[in-house]
């Protein structure tokens, strides 16, 4: 099971780890949990897996919040997209990195709504914030991207 899973969900803490070591943390903690519960587990496996690591990555976030502060950003201005095809050149490991760079909670935010699938209402619940609070966060999230993506290729956009 282990050889089976590992890669696809040390992908998910990497998404909500801030450093190699915290998202190796949680991927040890969430192993550990499925290992104890995997008994609970009632239907498919890789879901299930899937909502454990979230779930583990969720609670670290709650225990470790405080410990990162949140970088104020500048509003992105109104940009548009000139070349699409570049910024489907992107790479995963690109897009970790960018992602990396987003305050902690907005970054929270993104990677549940975005990537996961959750809505506003759901994330709200799970990260004890109101659902007004998840949507702001997602809306710093993407502005906060678009003004990285622009200092990274500014050749792609031009402001309207």
């Amino acid at each position: 099971m282990y050889q089976q899973y590992a890669r696809k969900m040390m992908g998910i803490c990497s998404r909500y780890g801030r450093t190699q070591f915290e998202s190796e943390d949680i991927f040890q903690e969430a192993f550990v949990k499925v290992y104890q519960h995997i008994h609970t587990c009632q239907g498919a496996l890789e879901p299930w897996m899937k909502r454990v690591f979230v779930n583990t990555a969720i609670n670290h976030f709650h225990k470790t919040k405080k410990q990162y502060q949140e970088v104020e950003y500048e509003e992105a201005p109104d940009i548009q997209v000139e070349n699409e095809e570049i910024l489907s050149s992107i790479t995963t490991t690109e897009l970790l990195k960018l992602m990396h760079q987003l305050p902690e909670g907005a970054r929270m935010v993104f990677n549940l709504y975005v990537i996961e699938g959750y809505s506003h209402k759901e994330i709200g619940e799970m990260l004890n914030v109101h659902e007004g609070t998840s949507k702001s966060q997602l809306a710093r999230a993407k502005a906060y991207l678009k003004k990285l993506l622009i200092h990274l290729y500014p050749s792609l956009y031009v402001e309207r």
